[in-house]
């Protein structure tokens, strides 16, 4: 008599079940999670996301491709005098077994020249390219902006570009 109650009880706990993110994706030993994009109100975007490395060796991000103009992986640096500033980055290696966070302040994607604001609610599709994986095409969600995620449209108080 148990067993059909513990049958029950493991089929409400799927059903119930949320992903604890929206949408990941994954290519060869690469899993990205979460890629989301900041409304914006002028003509560029920031983007966000992490990759997990499920494998032995290491990958590296080469490119973003998306219907903007042009769309770059940054990092953030502070110089000396506490100036932080955006540079671009040829590719982002992802070490094996490791995970890269693109997140405000650090690595993350600029998508520039684009023609409208993003606004909360919409997509923004984009390919992924990998040096081994290859290529991924993922969905950028693009969320409202918040205090929590650094409150800037691509650009951050105090940063230049």
């Amino acid at each position: 008599m148990r067993a059909p109650l513990i049958l029950a009880a493991g089929l409400a706990a799927a059903l119930f079940a949320t992903p604890i993110f929206a949408h990941d994706y994954t290519v060869g030993d690469l899993e990205v999670a979460h890629p989301y994009a900041l409304e914006s109100t002028g003509k560029t975007a920031a983007g966000y996301f992490s990759i997990t490395n499920h494998g032995t060796s290491a990958d590296r991000l080469l490119a973003i491709r998306a219907d903007v103009p042009r769309s770059e992986v940054h990092t953030t640096e502070t110089d000396a005098s506490g100036v932080a500033r955006m540079k671009a980055v040829d590719a982002l290696e992802i070490p094996a077994g490791g995970t890269v966070a693109l997140a405000p302040g650090g690595y993350h994607v600029m998508f520039m020249g684009l023609d409208k604001p993003l606004n909360a609610g919409e997509t923004l599709p984009a390919t992924l390219v990998f040096e081994k994986s290859g290529e991924l095409a993922v969905d950028f969600d693009v969320q409202p902006r918040g205090d929590t995620a650094g409150g800037h449209d691509g650009h951050m108080p105090g940063m230049s570009h």
